[in-house]
């Protein structure tokens, strides 16, 4: 690969997995096309031209944050019943699917001249954005490198800066919870043991479920 291959390359990855994973939808942004996180804080025009000037700064460092998926990010949750079983087919039938939890690290030191003269009103300019996105029924969706994560709830954003350094408040913990939005969502997430309990159905032999229909 091409010296400048390598750096659109290194270019598109910082943009798409580290400086606007996090896409908005509805809410606040009614006409449906998501908008990535940038544009909320004001390093992104809403146009196509500008987003492809974002891969114009040297470095991720440039801007006012950048994210990284944290550890404890779910694909896959399910949740068993701990009663004991007939056999090890009905165990494994017993199975709830869970929603998928996600966090997301967010980075975002002073790094521009001026830049504590604009932290709070930046800051204070994203807090309100999302609360008002999230009590309009917006949902995200976050890239990371292993999964895109859709129809995304956010449900806290809290200070988790260590301490070691000089600076207070400059990371964040964004997180997330995939429900199960949709009616088919819900009818995949019910197993079939249940399923066979809820319509009495014969789940072992001889046994038959009939705790539902009486």
């Amino acid at each position: 690969m091409s010296g400048i291959g390598a750096q659109a390359a290194i270019a598109a990855y910082e943009l798409a997995y580290q400086i606007s994973p996090i896409l908005l939808q509805g809410g606040i942004f009614p006409s449906g096309l998501p908008v990535p996180i940038v544009a909320l804080y004001g390093q992104q025009s809403l146009t196509l031209s500008v987003l492809d000037s974002i891969i114009q700064p040297s470095s991720a460092s440039e801007y006012f944050a950048t994210y990284l998926p944290l550890p404890g990010s779910t694909l896959i949750s399910n949740q068993i019943g701990m009663y004991p079983f007939a056999n090890r087919q009905v165990a494994a039938n017993a199975v709830i699917q869970q929603p998928l939890t996600l966090s997301m690290l967010m980075i975002a030191p002073v790094n521009q001249p001026g830049g504590y003269l604009t932290k709070l009103a930046l800051f204070t300019a994203l807090q309100s954005s999302l609360a008002q996105h999230i009590a309009a029924g917006g949902t995200f969706t976050v890239n990371t490198p292993a999964f895109m994560y859709t129809n995304l709830l956010m449900t806290n954003m809290s200070d988790v800066t260590s301490g070691q350094g000089a600076q207070r408040q400059i990371e964040w913990q964004l997180d997330f919870i995939q429900p199960l939005l949709t009616q088919a969502a819900a009818a995949a997430a019910q197993s079939s043991l249940i399923s066979a309990i809820t319509s009495g159905s014969q789940v072992t032999t001889p046994s038959w479920s009939t705790g539902a229909s009486s």
